[in-house]
């Protein structure tokens, strides 16, 4: 029997894994699938695993407020080691760049367990943007036995790295399977009054919405300030044609600082962070997605929204190249410029809406559990 361990820390991991484990879980009595969470991210976690239908079979839980990364890798070093001594997967699967891939990566090569490594090979080559992350993404890239690229270009810099073309696989990405499906589940009863409201329009002046978020540590201190200032220049020359959403991060570096500056304007709805198929939801019924997420990115030109990326670099330059996203930084006046441009500008926004996503078909997933299993497969071609 094959023996896979999933391990998960945080929403855009479960988000990203979710296909993944569910897929496993459809294949014969040949596949044992587990999972294992360490909730270095423990509500916001918890709503993906509850929209997906995944119950854990371990879970780490070791969200600590105000920890760092060395306590949160730490804590998963101590955790996972006992959970892979027992258990003795043949894989561990991991995904992305959190604390929780690099500590979980490194604890598998530890026990002599092989590792897969989904999403991997982006790469921003500066260590310390995005941070921590470049450095997770790269350690777990020198463990990993399976490398599961979602483009041409991150197997090319895998490749780079020395690493064996017989080591990756060129997939797409899971979060387009992930935003297909979830696309498509109809709003119920249980969705947030504030997503209710946006959807339904039934504010007059919800004409263009855009949808913003931000809170990575490097936007911390004055470029969030920046970035609100930006916000509150474009709500206000746009005030009777925008509204601006913007879920508010739970870190008190982005609440204090967002709240002061744009708690109190008419055409700002700021909220708490919305669950994963709100926050689809609202991007689907959106006209431009200001960001600094990751997975943003890739799922916004899914949905042909334009996409503002408030970094100064990024892992993820396919999007740049092939036209769904813009890097704005945290300059405030390159921000309203950017967000004015696509605003007033038809031809020039639906240059960015219509270009070519090239992230994902929505069968990462299975490409991916096919290398697994030893099956052959078409990769992805882009």
């Amino acid at each position: 029997m094959l023996k896979i361990l999933s391990i998960i820390g945080t929403r855009p991991e479960a988000i990203k894994m979710a296909p993944i484990i569910q897929l496993l879980d459809q294949q014969d009595d040949s596949v044992s699938n587990q999972v294992c969470v360490t909730a270095q991210h423990r509500e916001m976690l918890d709503q993906v695993l509850s929209l997906f239908n995944i119950t854990p079979d371990f879970d780490l839980n070791i969200m600590q407020k105000g920890q760092s990364p060395s306590q949160v890798a730490a804590s998963i070093f101590l955790g996972l080691d006992s959970i892979l001594a027992k258990e003795k997967p043949d894989w561990v699967l991991v995904q992305g760049d959190t604390t929780t891939v690099m500590a979980a990566a490194m604890v598998a090569f530890y026990h002599r367990i092989k590792v897969g490594h989904v999403e991997a090979g982006l790469r921003s080559f500066d260590k310390w943007q995005p941070f921590p992350e470049e450095i997770n993404r790269k350690v777990a890239g020198v463990v990993a036995d399976l490398h599961f690229a979602p483009t041409k270009l991150s197997r090319s810099n895998l490749l780079k790295e020395g690493i064996s073309e017989k080591q990756i696989l060129v997939t797409g990405n899971p979060v387009i399977d992930a935003l297909k499906w979830v696309a498509k589940l109809p709003i119920n009863q249980d969705i947030s009054p504030i997503a209710s409201e946006i959807l339904q329009q039934k504010k007059p002046n919800f004409k263009k919405i855009i949808l913003v978020t931000a809170h990575r540590r490097e936007n911390h201190g004055q470029p969030i300030e920046q970035i609100c200032q930006a916000l509150l220049e474009i709500a206000r020359n746009f005030q009777d044609s925008v509204h601006i959403i913007y879920p508010v991060h739970l870190n008190p570096n982005i609440q204090e600082p967002v709240y002061r500056l744009l708690g109190n304007v008419q055409n700002i709805t700021l909220t708490a962070p919305l669950d994963y198929l709100d926050l689809v939801h609202i991007m689907k019924a959106s006209y431009i997605v200001i960001t600094d997420s990751g997975g943003i990115q890739e799922e916004a030109p899914g949905l042909g929204k334009p996409v503002l990326v408030l970094r100064d670099v990024t892992e993820r330059p396919e999007a740049i190249q092939y036209g769904t996203v813009r890097l704005v930084g945290a300059d405030k006046n390159k921000i309203v410029r950017e967000t004015t441009k696509l605003l007033q500008d038809e031809k020039e926004y639906q240059r960015m809406a219509r270009a070519t996503n090239p992230y994902g078909d929505g069968l990462a997933s299975q490409r991916i559990v096919d290398a697994l299993m030893g099956r052959e497969f078409e990769p992805f071609d882009i």
